[in-house]
This record gives C-alpha cells, structure tokens and sequence, in this order.
C-alpha cells in the first residue's frame, strides 16, 4: 500500500470522525434546545400562607401529604449550595451526570467485598432516582439509574438540575426541599441560613431516617457528628472565622412539624376555597391578615366565652375589616375550631344569619339619600299598620314623638318600618341587591319584615355595608390578599347621607355608660342587633379604620334568651376594642374631607322643623339643601286668649282684654300616647272664630327679589356665579327669613341679608318667604339657561 493511499484513508477516517463529532455534537445541541418540560412540573408543592407583615401563618401539606416548596437557585443560600457540593458531589459541575470512579468503587466495596451497600451516586443521579421512582438496590436498576442520569444531563442545564435536587431531595419525614426544611426546622427562608444551619441540612438528604430520631426538638447526636465532619472539610476548601467555629459547639435545635404555626384556619380554608389555584402551584401568599391583631382577638373571644358559659354563650364569631383597602385583618370564624360540640370548624363569618336590627342604620341612610327625613325629623312611634301587619317594637312599648336621631339608637322599629315604607328608589331590598347581598328570596316574599331582620345575611356581607358608611357611600369587595387588582368602588349613597347615618351611630351610648363619664378619644360608631326567637346577638361597628362585626349564638339555632345584641354582643365588641385601643395607643381615625353640600340648621327639637319664636327648645341638625325635608314648625302655636272668659279671642283684638299663650298642637295619635304614658299635654282651646288663619297678626315678608312673573336667563358658562339673589322685608317683630323653592327648602337669611341661589334646570319655580312667626308670602319665577 502506498503511502499516498494511507494519507488518503487517514484523511478519510478524520473527515469521518470529524463528520461523527459534528452530528454528534448537533444531536446534542438539539437536545437540549428542544424544548422539554421544567423539572418543577407535576410535584405538587405546598403553599406558603404569611399575614401582611410577613409572619409566618400556615406551611399546608401537598396533595401528596409532603411539605414541598419550590425555590429558584438564586434564593437558597451559597453556603447551603456549597456544603451540598462539598459533601454529595465535588465533582458535579465537571462530570456527565455520572462518576465512573465512584460507581466502580461502590460496586467493588458493595459486591466484591460484600460491605455496607455504597450507591456513589452523583446529584444528577440522585434526582434521576427520586423523579422517576427507581429501586437502584440491584444492578439493573442502577444501569437504568445511569441511563436516566445522562438522559437529565442531556436536556437540563447543571443550573437545573442543582435546583431541583436542592427542592426535592428528602429532609426527614415527610419533609422535601431545603426550602420546606428550612422552614420548618429553623423557621426562615433558605437564603437566611447560617453556616451551621446550612450544613445540618446539607448532611441530611444522604440518611435522615438515620440521623433524625424520633424527637427532633434537639439535633441527635449522629446528625452533629456528620455535620461537624462536613465543617471541618469545609475549613480546608473556604475561609472561615473564629465566630463560625464558636457557633458550631452551640447546641441547634429543629422544629418540628407539628410545632408549626397554624393561624386563623378558618381564614386559610376560606382562601384555599377561593384561590383554589394556589393548591397546583407553589407560591409564597401574602395575605391581608395581621396575625397579632387575630391573636388579640381570639383571646378576647376565649376569655369572654369562659365568663359567660353559665349563661348557655358558647360560641361566638368576630371579623375585622380595615375599610381602608376593605382587607379582613382578623377573623374568627367561631370560639373554638377543635371544638366538635359547637361545631368549631364552620366558619360562622359566612354562615347566613338574621341580622336583626343591625339593618337599620342603612334604611335611615335611604331614607335621608331620598329627602325622607334628616337626623331631627320627629317620626312617630305609636301603635300602626301597614297594610295588615302590625308590627311592635321589642320592649312592646311605644314612645311617641321621637326624632330619627333617638329612633335609630333606640332601635325602635314602628319608625324603621314607616321609614322603609317611604323609600322608592332604590327601595331597602333593592339597595340590598345592590350591595350584592345573596340568596335574597323575593321583594314581596319579605314585605316590609326586612327592615326588621326578615332576611339572612353573612357577617362578611354586613362588613361590606358598615364598610359603605365608612368609605362614605362607597361599596368594595372584601379583600383576602394584600395586594389585589385593581377595581372600580360602586357609589350607593351619597357622603351626606352615610355622614349624617355615622353621625347618629356615634351619639348611640355603650352599655354602662352614664353623662359622667368622659367620652373616649376615638369615636365608635355601633349598632346591635337581636334575630327572632333569640338565635343571633350581633354588635357591628365602625372605629378608627376598622369594621369590627361580632356574632353570638349556635350553629344549630337553637335560641338563648342571653342572646340579645346589647345584653351579649356588645360587651365582646367593646372588649375588643378597647383591647385595640390599648395596644395601639396611636390609632386614629382616618381623616376625610367634610362632604360639600351639607349644611347646619337650627330646628325645633319638638318637631325637627324650623323654628318660630314660640319654640321653647331649639337645637342644631344635619340638612343637605334641596333635598331634606323641613318646614316651618307648627306644635308650638301662639292663641289669643280672652282675659275675662278663657276662650280663644276673635280678631280684631284688644290689647287690654286678651293676652297671648302658646300650645303644644299635637295630632290625636301622639296625644293619646301622652296620656297613656300618664304624661298628657294641656289641650289647646277650641277656637269658634270665623277665621282662624288671623291668629297670628303683623304683615308676611315682603319679597322684594326674585321680581313677580319674571324670566331670569341665566348662563351655564358661569359654572356655579350666575344666581338669583332672594331678599325680603320683614315686620318689626321678625328677624329671620326662611326660603323655599317649591317646598325644598334652601336656608334662612336675616331681614337685612341676601341668600343667593343657582338654579339647576330651566323651569317655573315658586319661591317662598316664612318669617319666624309663620307668615309667609310667594311669587313665581321662570328660569332659562343658556350656553
């Protein structure tokens, strides 16, 4: 053969290994470039529940009964990383997934020798073992072992491959994962480790059945001998100072599982419930509770129920709600979760309940939004119907005239129901479906029994509505996780209207208070609530930036006469709060800005109307302009008396003969209510005057602007500065003058002064003048409104 040829074959054989190392090595880019699932795919992992301070609440098992947390690489600490290496794998990132020396030298010590049986399996190998499931005990399982290791190197990066064996690898028991192990036994995240933590959890994966026994509150004895090996090989490799050395003759300790905390678990299952997707995937969840102010909590609702057992309270639900960004902070869903007799594991905070009176601040609120009445209205509360039903009120007693104000907090409900009957749009039921409460039955089904607690409703729900009068009139959803998507708060009632409601709930008295005592530095603003035949105590409220909601009574509904909202619920509601209150001594209400278009009157109290100066008791209330109703008072009502006779004097009058006293006009039901309640009121005389409208003598305002039968033009570019300024003369024994437009009233101005009025619509408007003394005059006006 010539030496030309050989040169021609050898060039040949290179040009074909050439070729064979190409494809080969093409083969091999295409491997790992096709795309192939994440090792993280299809282990079910645990989830990871924090309050919104970052405190550690609940670690809840994977679908397959093991802790498993899945961490990225760059998260877990570089000296748990590299003590790993250091004691598993040197050789890792230098090797194919497989150490042919360490296999030959296990196989020699294990079958030639017959000593302890010895894998000299690398990390790849390891993980290639734990994901599929292979009995590496026999020599066939350990080709296929192999197999699967070269397989991973193939398709997986080194980086890969480290991370998942690092969140798989077995940490003793039922425990996977540096991350779960380094939760659990040492309570923080595994980039936080210290040198002597890293290492403990750096020996365990090799034999922790071995090197965990049975207590693991306290590091065995073969678990600190691997470790302290690990370390001093660790001295040779890195660095290290005398304070590591000093921290590894400290005694650690691990936690265990069953030491782990379990917060507000009726919280987390309402989450896993309603986040069902945070079961499939890993994922570390900030939840909008505050763990401390929970745990203040269900102290308060232990301790209470301890003092009230003799009373057959047993059982009892809270919810705490900043209305600020409406996340619950605290909820307890009962008194007990282990408890099987009261049926501890309901979560009563969405449990459907009769509310009882706790409703009725919100058809007060209607009523006000739709010029009904205002806090001083005079309503009545004497015996009534509606339609054929009679409704009572609790005490089975009736008080007469009693302003809005008193009707609320009382809970008198002839007043609530009269109220209710009056509301149009929306009417109470409608505004109820509007605030999304569910599993409402039919308007006609209820009536007007509503009002009175005829519906059922959750204390989730009832957060959300005292939560609306917070966030002035605005409605958003509960909130679960601190941060949330964006939405859009529904206005149902206007500021003025959830301002004035807020304002008579905080006149509403806590139990035991008495005029002596000092007011508290931050305003509650509370309502209680009774269900019929005594199944439900409610006390709900508002204070600083929470809506606290508290509920007593039986998952089963069997009554209690103890359950009455004032006698029992609202005690617990003000433990907790002054409990609040003193562990947060700065807490404070946020401030809000004073809704625009309220305004405060003077009234009479006796009738919630504007004063005359026959009033005998006037005071202030509440009033939004063009839509509160009022008028001149009318209970009070001078009479000219006959000095010789004592009957009503007929006009024209003689001083000399005829003096002046004023009566309380009442309509006949109040009046028979007087005298029930062994209080009647003098009954004014009987006038037999041909004209009885000359009663009060002097002459009616004279209005002197708006000019009679005029068209006024006014601009709309002017936005708000072109207005028709009211003025009128008085007599000389009035001082005020009280203005009308077709019966809205718009505020008084003195004799002298000028009250200014911009008109919203074109139209024919009556204008009205009342003087102090009830005499009145009007005129009509036209209004047209250009661009």
């Amino acid at each position: 053969m010539s030496y030309s040829t050989v040169i021609r074959g050898i060039k040949r054989l290179a040009a074909n290994v050439a070729l064979g190392v190409f494809l080969l090595a093409l083969v091999l880019l295409a491997c790992r470039l096709w795309p192939h699932p994440p090792l993280s795919e299809d282990r079910p992992l645990s989830s990871v529940y924090y309050d919104r301070h970052g405190t550690l609440m609940r670690l809840t098992l994977a679908s397959d009964d093991r802790y498993r947390i899945w961490t990225p690489l760059d998260q877990i600490s570089e000296q748990a990383v590299n003590g790993l290496l250091l004691h598993e794998d040197r050789w890792f990132y230098y090797s194919p997934g497989v150490n042919p020396f360490s296999l030959l030298r296990g196989f020699w010590r294990s079958y030639i020798l017959g000593g302890r049986m010895q894998g000299g399996s690398t990390i790849t190998m390891q993980l290639a073992r734990m994901r599929w499931q292979l009995n590496t005990r026999t020599p066939s399982g350990k080709i296929l072992q192999v197999l699967r290791a070269l397989q991973l190197q193939l398709c997986y990066s080194r980086h890969d491959i480290l991370e998942a064996y690092l969140n798989t690898a077995p940490y003793g028991r039922n425990i996977e994962g540096i991350s779960a192990a380094s939760l659990i036994y040492f309570n923080k995240v595994p980039k936080d480790l210290t040198l002597p933590e890293a290492l403990t959890l750096a020996v365990l994966p090799q034999s922790p059945r071995y090197r965990l026994g049975a207590n693991n509150a306290v590091v065995s004895d073969r678990l600190m001998q691997a470790r302290n090996r690990l370390f001093r090989r660790w001295q040779d490799h890195y660095p290290t100072d005398p304070n590591q050395r000093a921290l590894f003759r400290l005694p650690l300790a691990l936690r265990q599982p069953e030491q782990m905390p379990y917060i507000a678990p009726h919280f987390i299952e309402q989450f896993r419930q309603q986040y069902p997707q945070y079961k499939r995937q890993d994922t570390r969840i900030n939840t909008s509770l505050d763990a401390r102010l929970q745990k203040l909590i269900e102290r308060q609702v232990k301790a209470f129920i301890i003092r009230n057992e003799r009373h057959g309270i047993h059982n009892a639900a809270v919810l705490l709600v900043d209305y600020r960004d409406m996340g619950i902070r605290a909820l307890v869903g009962s008194a007990d979760y282990y408890n099987r007799q009261i049926q501890g594991q309901v979560n009563g905070t969405n449990a459907r309940r009769s509310p009882g009176s706790t409703l009725k601040p919100f058809i007060y609120a209607l009523g006000m939004e739709q010029g009904v009445l205002h806090p001083a209205t005079i309503l009545k509360d004497v015996p009534s119907t509606f339609g054929s039903w009679a409704p009572e009120n609790f005490d089975r007693r009736f008080l007469g005239p009693v302003s809005a104000t008193d009707a609320l907090n009382f809970s008198r409900n002839i007043p609530a129901v009269y109220v209710a009957s009056q509301l149009r749009q929306p009417t109470f039921y409608k505004f109820l479906q509007l605030s999304g409460i569910g599993k409402l039955r039919s308007e006609k089904h209820y009536g007007l029994s509503l009002v009175l607690g005829g519906g059922e409703l959750t204390m989730q729900e009832m957060a959300k509505l005292y939560a609306l009068l917070a966030n002035r009139g605005l409605l958003q959803p509960l909130q679960i996780q601190k941060t949330t998507p964006a939405f859009s708060p529904v206005r149902l009632l206007s500021e003025e209207a959830s301002f004035m409601t807020l304002d008579i709930l905080r006149q509403h008295r806590r139990p035991g208070d008495t005029l002596a005592q000092q007011p508290s530095t931050l305003p509650v603003y509370w309502k209680t609530g009774t269900s019929w035949g005594f199944r439900d105590a409610w006390s709900v409220g508002i204070f600083g930036p929470y809506v606290l909601v508290v509920w007593e009574g039986n998952f089963n509904s069997r009554g209690n006469n103890a359950f009455v909202g004032v006698d029992a619920a609202a005690p617990l509601f003000f433990n907790i709060i002054d409990s609040i209150s003193a562990s947060y001594p700065d807490l404070q209400e946020p401030k809000r800005p004073f809704p625009k278009k309220l305004r405060r009157v003077d009234v009479c109290l006796i009738s919630g109307n504007l004063p005359t100066r026959w009033c005998q008791q006037k005071g202030k209330t509440w009033f939004i302009p063009g839509k509160s109703p009022i008028k001149v008072d009318t209970v009070y009502r001078p009479v000219r008396i006959d000095k010789q006779t004592g009957d009503v004097a007929c006009p024209p009058y003689d001083p000399d003969k005829t003096r002046t006293e004023v009566f309380e006009f009442w309509p006949s039901d109040l009046a028979n209510v007087f005298a029930q309640a062994g209080l009647p009121k003098r009954q004014p005389p009987v006038s037999h005057c041909k004209n009885d409208d000359a009663e009060v003598d002097g002459t009616p305002p004279q209005i002197t602007s708006p000019l009679k039968n005029t068209t006024y033009t006014l601009r709309q570019s002017q936005q708000g500065r072109d207005e028709i300024a009211f003025t009128a003369m008085t007599n000389a024994d009035s001082n005020i003058v009280y203005w009308f437009v077709d019966d809205i009233y718009l505020g008084n101005s003195a004799s002298t002064s000028t009250l200014r009025w911009r008109p919203v619509s074109r139209g024919q408007y009556r204008v009205r003048a009342v003087d102090e003394r009830g005499r009145a005059s009007s005129r009509l006006i036209k209004v047209e409104i250009i661009n």
